[in-house]
């Protein structure tokens, strides 16, 4: 009986247990764009929110350019060799992102210039990392979601394991946003923060990492049968003459668009109805107070948007009955209406309320594409990773567009249009063909 237990849930913990790392670090990453801002990007001039959106352009760049290389990894060697892979590429990057705080605070007047605008050397380093932080994220990312959807457990469908993954998750990226706050910067107002406070956190997070893979190494991660290529075997087809998968890729692509774009840039949008004394900026400040310690009201949004992906997720992995195609064509109508109404109002409140509806979208998406797939798998989950790279696009484009404008306030259509595609691929796109049944 024991033994029944450590072979069949153990492993899906510990996957589980690095993919919590992976949402909060990535979160991390999203929450350090308006505090580096400031530290970084004082001198930007009018490209301040188009050069700090790079941060997160940069760590999804790294879900693009190696999204499909991990999958050849896992049919390689295996998910065990491939997702320690992903370990080390975190504590690379966790060691960038220390040189980038180490080499702001020692040189800070060293920087490029172009015209008006300065831009230091301390914050390149840092998108650098940015990049190595988003293709750990990848790597294991392309691990976690086909062994999760194939590892099966007794009385569940692969939407409700993918939602209980995704929701230890979210606990990650529920908590990043004090994390960055209380933990990071000690809870001082963003006007005052100094680079140099990164340093002692990040020293500690990279000894965490580090101990995770050691730990991983150790342990045993069964191979899952039937999702992935055997060593040397050629896939007759191309992943892309699926329809339901291509489909389901510009599908997540527009999802994590819209996801990243509302978790990163809330907080952005803030700051502006803050300087502009709005109501929603808690009367008019920008300062919450609380045991003495100032959280701040970029770390309240992005906290509770991202706390309702933990709920949405906890709530939504009770759904066995409950299919994903009706699951995303009900979140992404509600969230198109919310959207809109944010826009009308300027109530920042209905943006984080869109986290609760898309909690449950990834898992609903992934397991609508990967379906039927069998052996194709573990490819479709490196090229479906490589959308992710969405989040970068959308997120750059909002903060350009915020320039152009000059508000936050009409670029939330950019929400609207990925809600309305993902609700045609649940109504239409995520439909199997017959030629495409493998038997």
């Amino acid at each position: 009986m024991g033994t029944k237990l450590r072979n069949g849930v153990l492993p899906f913990a510990i996957v589980t247990f690095i993919y919590f790392i992976v949402g909060f670090l990535t979160t991390v990453n999203e929450q350090l764009q308006a505090p580096l801002k400031f530290t970084f990007l004082a001198e930007a001039g009018n490209l301040k929110n188009t050069f700090t959106t790079l941060i997160s352009f940069f760590f999804f760049l790294g879900y693009l350019l190696n999204g499909t290389l991990a999958s050849k990894w896992v049919n390689a060697a295996g998910y065990k060799s491939t997702i320690i892979r992903g370990l080390l590429f975190m504590i690379s990057g966790l060691l960038m992102y220390l040189c980038s705080s180490w080499f702001g605070d020692q040189y800070p007047h060293l920087a490029m210039h172009f015209g008006q605008v300065v831009l230091p050397y301390g914050f390149v380093i840092f998108i650098l990392g940015s990049y190595l932080m988003g293709t750990s994220a990848a790597i294991i990312q392309v691990v976690v979601n086909p062994y999760v959807a194939s590892y099966e457990l007794p009385g569940t469908q692969p939407v409700q394991r993918l939602n209980i993954t995704t929701a230890i998750n979210s606990i990650g990226t529920t908590s990043a946003p004090f994390f960055v706050t209380v933990v990071m910067f000690s809870g001082i107002s963003i006007a005052d923060i100094e680079i140099k406070q990164l340093m002692l956190p990040l020293i500690a997070l990279i000894a965490c990492v580090a101990l995770v893979t050691l730990v991983t190494r150790k342990l045993h991660l069964p191979d899952i049968a039937n999702t992935r290529a055997a060593a040397g075997e050629k896939l007759e087809r191309s992943i892309w003459s699926f329809r339901h998968f291509t489909l389901g890729v510009l599908a997540i692509f527009f999802y994590v668009g819209t996801e990243v774009a509302i978790g990163a840039n809330i907080n952005m949008h803030a700051f502006e109805l803050a300087d502009a004394g709005h109501p929603m900026s808690f009367f008019g400040r920008t300062d919450i107070i609380i045991g003495g310690v100032d959280l701040g009201i970029h770390a309240l949004l992005s906290t509770l948007y991202w706390g309702g992906f933990l709920i949405g997720r906890a709530v939504s992995s009770f759904f066995s009955k409950i299919s994903a195609k009706t699951q995303l064509a009900t979140t992404t109508i509600l969230a198109t209406i919310l959207a809109i109404l944010a826009m009308v109002t300027q109530n920042l409140w209905f943006l984080v309320a869109i986290g609760l509806l898309h909690s449950t979208m990834w898992s609903c998406i992934f397991s609508l594409s990967i379906k039927g797939l069998n052996k194709y798998t573990s490819k479709a989950s490196g090229v479906f990773i490589s959308a992710v790279f969405g989040g970068a696009v959308f997120t750059l484009l909002q903060g350009g567009l915020a320039d152009v404008f000059g508000s936050w306030r009409w670029t939330w259509w950019l929400t609207v249009i990925c809600e309305l595609f993902m609700l045609f691929y649940a109504l239409y796109g995520s439909r199997i063909r017959e030629k495409d049944l493998l038997h």
